[in-house]
This record gives structure tokens, sequence and C-alpha cells, in this order.
């Protein structure tokens, strides 16, 4: 367990953590997307980090770039998950929600 202290970080393995109790609901079929719900999460996991170590203001506004474009990528599974009625919208919206915050503090320590 390493420094919780760490809020954005704190916020991204709770989502982690939350995306597992409805990833069960997404038939086999579609495993890709199961897939790739985890590896999206788990990168941007790895790129707050990364960014957070990074003493290079450019080469940090970059990686937070790149967590954006994932936390897009995210969203947009997810919206072809409610699409395809895997999940109803009120667990899809609880889940957009929390990535919006995620998405603020981020656009947040960008300006910094």
């Amino acid at each position: 367990m390493n420094n919780d202290r760490f809020l954005i970080s704190k916020y991204m393995k709770e989502f982690i953590n939350g995306i597992d109790k409805i990833i069960i609901n997404i038939p086999n079929k579609d495993r890709v997307i199961k897939d790739k719900l985890y590896t999206t999460s788990y990168n941007i996991l790895y790129l707050i980090y990364k960014a957070n170590y990074s003493n290079n203001k450019g080469i940090k506004y970059n990686i937070c770039l790149d967590i954006i474009a994932n936390i897009n990528m995210l969203d947009y599974y997810f919206e072809r998950c409610y699409i395809n009625r895997y999940l109803s919208k009120k667990q899809v919206l609880s889940r957009i929600e929390k990535l919006n915050i995620i998405t603020k503090m981020v656009y947040g320590w960008m300006n910094k």
C-alpha cells in the first residue's frame, strides 16, 4: 500500500474497484470491451503515477493529455455497454460521474 493521500490515484483506484462489480454483466462475446475497460483503467493509474514523478512540466503536460484521452476512451466503452444493454443508465452515469471528477482533477493538475 502506498501513499493514499495522493487524491487522483485514490479516486482512480476506487473507480477500478467499482468496475469489478459491473464487469460481470458484460457477456464473454464482448470480451474485448471487458479487457479494454480493465487495461485502460490500469493504464490511466500508471500514467497518473508517471506524471506525478515527472519533474519536467512539458512531459507532465503530455502525460496528462494521455490520461484525458484514455478517460475519453473509457467513456466510449461505457457508452457502448449502455447501447448494447449490458449496463443500465444508472450504472453508466455513476461511472461517468466518477470519470468527470478525475478529469477535473487532471485538468487542475495540468494548469499548475
